[in-house]
């Protein structure tokens, strides 16, 4: 997937939430690393993103060397007003441009372990055909904003905006800016689902189970 050369996109990981819902009831243990089947929730999301986007980024409040064992470089929000995944968003779009990583970026939480394996292709495809500098996953009745691919181009418009804003989310970005919306069919595990809370866990645990594989 991606622009000319078949280059893929680089993609952000955003693992700076605070995390309250999930912090409530299952003490000091970060959402990205509670374990999921043998292994650190994160390490799901980053295990299926591999493959579609590349270099892979971690958007993270501060830096959190828990997140280490990962090897990926690690971006803090440079907003220090809390923005949660458009705080994100930005500091990964400054820091693609600074160190001139590629024309778009892919956003997904580190919380979403059945992500698609086709997300990037598909959001690309949708962005190209469109030709909209910003591609959005649909499930269900639901804009999925932390799912989505960003162009460059719109990387000026996202700071003026957020200058302008002064707040906002990510989705209240998205719905400002050109954007295609990409469906998804739903099926068993369900593709975006996010583990907000320990009783996520145990559902994603057992979502797994069903789906007899832990990849």
């Amino acid at each position: 997937m991606s622009g000319a050369g078949g280059v893929k996109p680089v993609a952000a990981v955003l693992a700076g939430g605070r995390s309250r819902r999930f912090r409530a009831d299952s003490a000091a243990t970060p959402k990205a690393l509670a374990p999921l089947k043998g292994k650190p929730l994160i390490a799901h999301v980053v295990g299926r993103l591999a493959g579609q986007a590349g270099p892979l980024l971690l958007s993270v409040q501060v830096v959190d060397e828990r997140l280490a064992f990962l090897g990926l470089e690690q971006v803090p929000d440079a907003e220090r007003r809390q923005r949660g995944p458009l705080a994100g968003l930005c500091s990964a779009m400054r820091h693609v441009l600074a160190h001139g990583l590629g024309e778009w970026l892919l956003l997904a939480p580190c919380d979403a372990p059945f992500l698609p394996p086709d997300l990037a292709a598909r959001l690309h495809a949708a962005a190209r055909a469109s030709g909209r500098p910003v591609s959005v996953a649909h499930y269900g009745d639901f804009l999925q904003p932390t799912f989505s691919l960003w162009h460059r181009q719109v990387f000026a418009d996202v700071e003026r905006m957020l200058a302008e804003q002064g707040g906002g989310g990510l989705r209240h970005m998205v719905e400002r800016l050109p954007h295609a919306s990409v469906d998804w069919p739903q099926r068993l595990p369900p593709p975006f689902f996010n583990v907000n809370t320990p009783g996520d866990l145990r559902q994603a645990e057992d979502l797994l189970d069903g789906a007899g594989t832990a990849d």
